[in-house]
């Protein structure tokens, strides 16, 4: 899952930030509206959690831009206020949900997982194949009757494996899931998480490369 964070307030931008990355998600942080709207005019975001009180371009507006742009990126609005018709006024731009400050940080997960959840088409609670069980909300694996420990990457990467439901996931779409901006295209992190993820998973593998295309589990 992929999400962006546009919040003037640094510390808790950053916070939410490194909270999410705990929870294997691939994180983005802007600071303000302009900057917002550039990030998804290039990448695909699941969940876009947007203050709506930003200085120079107003969330407002860049709820209504993502609204219409037809992407399919779910908008968690947070504000201060919590009276109904400033709730009301942000769905009614468009956003998928609202959330007022302060919050608990749990809630935002549960919120932010839901949205996720209507992004895309519906899936079982937990990924089943090739004898692999995942479950993203307890982030547990397994395989048979042992329990598989893997890092938030080794997580992510194969939760978007299972999810492609037997088809090949190039390696660019692992790395726009699962890392955020900040990696280097051109590194080899994802060969290097593959080796320990199969690794973990033991044999007989059940990751497949598909050279020149990407990986499955078939």
């Amino acid at each position: 899952m992929r999400v962006l964070i546009v919040e003037d307030h640094r510390v808790l931008a950053d916070t939410i930030a490194e909270g999410l990355r705990h929870e294997a998600m691939a994180v983005d942080v802007v600071y303000d509206g302009a900057a917002a709207t550039e990030r998804v005019a290039v990448n695909e975001y699941d969940v876009l959690v947007l203050d709506r009180d930003l200085p120079g371009v107003h969330g407002d507006d860049v709820c209504r831009t993502v609204a219409g742009s037809g992407s399919g990126t779910r908008v968690l609005m947070l504000t201060a206020s919590s009276a109904v018709p400033d709730r009301v006024a942000g769905l009614t731009l468009g956003a998928d949900d609202y959330l007022s400050k302060p919050f608990d940080f749990t809630e935002l997960v549960a919120r932010i997982r839901a949205l996720a959840r209507r992004s895309t088409p519906p899936l079982a609670p937990v990924l089943s194949r090739a004898g692999i069980q995942l479950d993203p909300h307890r982030r547990e694996v397994r395989r048979g009757d042992a329990e598989i420990r893997l890092s938030r990457k080794e997580f992510a990467v194969l939760e978007e494996l299972l999810r492609a439901g037997g088809a090949v996931v190039s390696a660019e779409r692992l790395l726009e899931k699962a890392w955020d901006e900040n990696v280097n295209p051109l590194t080899n992190v994802i060969r290097v998480t593959m080796v320990s993820l199969r690794r973990k998973l033991g044999d007989p593998p059940v990751v497949e490369t598909v050279h020149g295309v990407g990986y499955r589990v078939p």
